[in-house]
């Protein structure tokens, strides 16, 4: 049994249309990025606990907080990206999830296509492993998301974070269609290099020329990855986030006739293989 989440905020910016859907595709869990066009780091603890409730009454939690940490320009305000971590853990326990979503910062000056990122290993692990330590003594477990135009947006650079942090409350998102935006291989190379440290799966894929689209109709060759997935007994999320309408800097949209098509795409898959999911 495998589980499946979603960042409802792909589907609509309102809560009742996003647990409408969701229920509809049978999915029980979301990755609170947003709500109101809000991102989840901002909204007021009025708004939270009104999501909590509402989220309890359909009988759905929150895999993920899927917060904007280290999608910031590496010589940016670091004091300040802190307070907004403290946050972020505030928020994940109200929610009662272990997991908080990050990113491995910008160049500065922010995203830079084929900006050489080695002169900023340092401070990016200075930063990271301060993150790290004010996770694990809140029992929080950081997931790193490879994303285009950060430090750890290529195989190499991610595994380097993870070896170097070596720490358990620090681990891996493997999102197939980024690593295509960036020319790599998710499967098998990525999957490969970074399962050790894997505790989520962000579920899209795209085109040779980085176009997204929903799982199955890229280069991802996501059967295969499912299949291994599988093979290993890997019990945590599958986590849809489509961006089939748009992507943007703090997230993506899909709509929710093109989400349903994502989440559908992705049942479709598991079902093939006989693989159970809630």
């Amino acid at each position: 049994m495998v589980n499946i989440s979603a960042f409802a905020d792909e589907i609509s910016p309102d809560l009742d249309e996003q647990i409408a859907v969701l229920l509809g595709e049978k999915i029980h869990y979301i990755d609170l990025r947003g709500m109101w066009g809000t991102n989840v780091l901002d909204l007021t603890d009025g708004q939270l606990s009104e999501i909590r409730a509402r989220l309890n009454d359909a009988g759905m939690g929150v895999s993920t907080i899927g917060s904007p940490i280290g999608k910031v320009a590496i010589d940016s305000s670091f004091d300040e990206h802190i307070h907004r971590f403290e946050r972020a853990i505030t928020v994940a326990r109200f929610f009662n999830t272990p997991y908080i979503r990050i990113f491995s910062f910008y160049p500065p000056g922010g995203p830079t296509p084929g900006a050489d990122m080695a002169p900023y290993r340092d401070v990016v692990l200075h930063h990271l492993h301060e993150l790290t330590a004010r996770a694990r003594a809140a029992d929080i477990t950081l997931l790193h998301e490879n994303e285009k135009g950060i430090y750890g947006d290529t195989i190499a650079r991610c595994v380097d974070l993870l070896q170097s942090i070596a720490d358990p409350n620090f681990a891996a998102i493997l999102d197939p269609a980024n690593f295509i935006q960036c020319g790599e291989t998710p499967f098998p190379d990525a999957y490969e290099a970074i399962v050790p440290w894997l505790r989520n799966v962000h579920v899209k894929d795209a085109l040779a020329d980085g176009t997204v689209v929903a799982a199955g109709e890229g280069i991802a060759t996501w059967p295969s990855l499912l299949l291994r997935l599988r093979e290993s007994g890997y019990n945590g999320f599958l986590s849809l986030e489509p961006h089939l309408a748009e992507g943007a800097m703090f997230g993506g949209f899909s709509g929710p006739d093109r989400f349903r098509h994502a989440a559908r795409s992705l049942q479709g898959l598991l079902r093939a293989q006989d693989w159970k999911y809630a």
